[in-house]
């Protein structure tokens, strides 16, 4: 997809009325339009970088188009952007439809024996493809309309040769465990099972 220059009077315009989803130290870097569609900023983190060659938005872009093409739903790219802001890229989607499985399991009701099947199902597909999603965690994986699920926030993903090795697979269930663990879900959430399934043990 081609990068096109977007001047900071269009980008102001843009993200008027925009709710920021997410920022840093640096500044907003997730914009919630008022259309629905999302503006995510990219920021080169040192002056020499492969980030130079190969931006951190163009590499998001390939890693939705891939997704895409395993047939993982993700979101839907619409347009890539050069900054004013010297290292600044940006990326307009429309996300993903849906909720996050996080947000479903503080639902009442909810009950993990619908959707560890699924789950399972998705990570194993990642793995046999190759697909090492280091943040691959219960906030990024969205329960779509037609009930499948979906990834989002893939700019931290990377495609290996398949399949991905033991190592790589007890390393990225070790970061869902952690994830876990932090978010205070151990006690409700089956991650012996899910361990189980994805480390054959």
């Amino acid at each position: 997809m081609q990068c096109s220059r977007l001047p900071q009077a269009d980008f102001d315009q843009l993200t008027h009325g925009a709710r920021i989803l997410e920022a840093d130290s640096h500044g907003a870097k997730v914009y919630l339009l008022e259309d629905g569609n999302i503006l995510k900023v990219f920021r080169r983190k040192r002056l020499i970088s492969s980030a130079l060659l190969r931006p951190y938005s163009q590499r998001f872009i390939e890693n939705a188009v891939r997704l895409t093409q395993l047939g993982i739903p993700t979101l839907d790219v619409i347009s890539h952007h050069k900054l004013d802001l010297p290292g600044r890229t940006a990326v307009l989607y429309r996300p993903l439809p849906g909720e996050t499985l996080l947000q479903r399991s503080r639902l009442p009701g909810f009950s993990w024996n619908d959707y560890l099947p699924p789950l399972i199902e998705l990570i194993q597909h990642l793995h046999r493809s190759g697909v090492y999603f280091r943040s691959l965690h219960l906030g990024n994986v969205v329960v779509t309309p037609e009930q499948r699920l979906g990834l989002i926030d893939v700019a931290d993903m990377r495609f290996l040769r398949p399949p991905l090795s033991a190592r790589m697979v007890r390393r990225n269930v070790q970061h869902l465990a952690s994830y876990i663990e932090r978010e205070r879900l151990g006690e409700h959430f089956p991650l012996a099972e899910l361990k189980s399934a994805l480390l054959g043990r």
